[in-house]
């Protein structure tokens, strides 16, 4: 696994760059907006992430660890590969991918190009438990009880907070909860 690149960038097309480290020279396919500020002939440090297929083996390279990640996590989507999720960071900074996540904003995402509704609507989906969406749901009171319980009964703690989205725990009791959050999830 190569984790980043440091050397001269000896070369710049509108797809990638060559990175001359200790006589070899690396292609890196990065995003727009590192190819953009990385300066040819300059010095730069390029953290990289290797994909590798039956057919080919590719570097693609990101200006901070930040940008790695989410190209980590896009590329868990399915139906995401690494040039779509590089297309993803090209158009978008993640911080946009992150709240038009958060938020559920799918529409938001479509401007990626070679992205349409139904793979943004997927990322939407598969990344909003991992960036904090509303599954994240700080609960108090029984509702911790419940929470707690259905942990302790093996639920993650991702469909634990889906389990309580749209529980009423006004002056129920715990016993009452717990079993209506597991008729929600079928357990």
């Amino acid at each position: 696994m190569i984790s980043f690149l440091e050397g001269e960038v000896v070369e710049k097309t509108p797809t990638h760059v060559v990175v001359a480290v200790d006589g070899v020279g690396y292609e890196v396919m990065v995003p727009t907006s590192v190819l953009a500020a990385l300066p040819a002939g300059g010095h730069a440090r390029v953290y990289t992430r290797m994909v590798v297929r039956e057919d080919a083996i590719a570097l693609f390279g990101f200006a901070t660890t930040d940008e790695r990640a989410f190209f980590d996590m896009l590329t868990g989507v399915s139906g995401v590969g690494p040039k779509v999720a590089l297309s993803f960071l090209s158009a978008l900074q993640p911080d946009a991918i992150r709240r038009a996540v958060v938020a559920g904003d799918a529409d938001a995402l479509t401007v990626v190009p070679g992205v349409g509704k139904k793979v943004a609507q997927r990322v939407v989906l598969d990344l909003r438990d991992r960036l904090g969406g509303p599954s994240d749901l700080v609960v108090t009171g029984p509702l911790a009880d419940v929470r707690e319980a259905l942990v302790a009964l093996g639920l993650s703690p991702v469909e634990a907070s889906h389990a309580l989205a749209d529980l009423d725990p006004d002056g129920r009791e715990v016993d009452d909860l717990l079993r209506e959050a597991l008729q929600k999830v079928g357990r």
